[in-house]
């Protein structure tokens, strides 16, 4: 199901207005702001970590915004999904997040994705943007987002949260083979079923994703802007507990399945 709100033109004199910290920026400028205006964002998830990316892409004027979940809000999600609220319990993930972001930005345009993403969808709803941001919270999801960006030449920013604990990474695989990884570089195959606990098992602190959210949400506004450098090629690494950020490089993986020198997979 897509619910598709009209776009309304960028830059007017009141979002000029609105965007004006943007505009000051020399990296981001009104050239950069208008890149945001023009730009398509697929999120993948409206929990923890998409609660803060639908809300920071929205405020930060991102033309569109794609957001992917099946789910209803429950009780237990109000501790760290911070675009839902107690009224919204039952309701549709992505309607919630859809009207916290729209009461931050009308103008931004909201693509409602109430499915869940399969092998038979995931190349034509992601073809329709140009970055993707990954917040689900299990594996096999996380590698069939990355499958489909890699055949469909999509930026990937994927982040992942447990405990106190977060990871973050950009993946830009398709972009120069060989030389930047892709997430299967990392991870080559999913940990046995049962062997990687979620977070209603092992719990998370909800700042914690918020923290890995936010930092997810700046990386898309630097791909589409093209400020700073991109962390294709690193992974970083955060440790709530200690406070503490480690930014390590991740070298592509000549072996791998998807897009080593002799891949395996070959299509979704």
């Amino acid at each position: 199901m897509n619910n598709i709100l009209p776009p309304r033109n960028p830059l007017s004199d009141l979002q000029l207005e609105r965007y004006a910290r943007h505009i000051v920026l020399r990296e981001v400028g009104g050239a950069g702001q208008a890149r945001l205006a023009a730009a398509k964002v697929l999120i993948i998830g409206a929990g923890g970590l998409g609660s803060p990316l639908i809300l920071y892409l929205a405020a930060a004027g991102i033309g569109t915004i794609g957001i992917v979940d099946f789910d209803e809000v429950s009780l237990s999600n109000l501790q760290r999904q911070i675009a839902h609220r107690t009224a919204d319990i039952g309701r549709p993930k992505t309607q919630s997040a859809a009207d916290a972001a729209r009461a931050i930005n009308p103008d931004v345009r909201i693509v409602l994705h109430e499915e869940r993403l399969t092998a038979a969808n995931a190349l034509e709803m992601i073809g329709g943007y140009e970055v993707v941001a990954d917040g689900s919270d299990n594996f096999s999801t996380r590698f069939l987002v990355n499958d489909a960006c890699f055949f469909a030449g999509k930026t990937l920013v994927s982040a992942a949260v447990t405990e106190f604990d977060g990871q973050l990474a950009t993946y830009k695989a398709w972009q120069r083979r060989g030389e930047l990884p892709c997430y299967r570089c990392l991870f080559p195959e999913p940990p046995p079923a049962g062997s990687a606990p979620n977070c209603s098992e092992t719990g998370v602190l909800g700042a914690v994703a918020g923290v890995m959210g936010t930092l997810q949400a700046a990386e898309v506004l630097k791909e589409i802007t093209g400020a700073g450098e991109s962390m294709a090629g690193h992974l970083l690494i955060y440790d709530g507990l200690e406070t503490q950020f480690r930014k390590v490089s991740v070298p592509a993986d000549p072996a791998c399945r998807l897009c080593g020198s002799s891949p395996i997979i070959h299509s979704l």
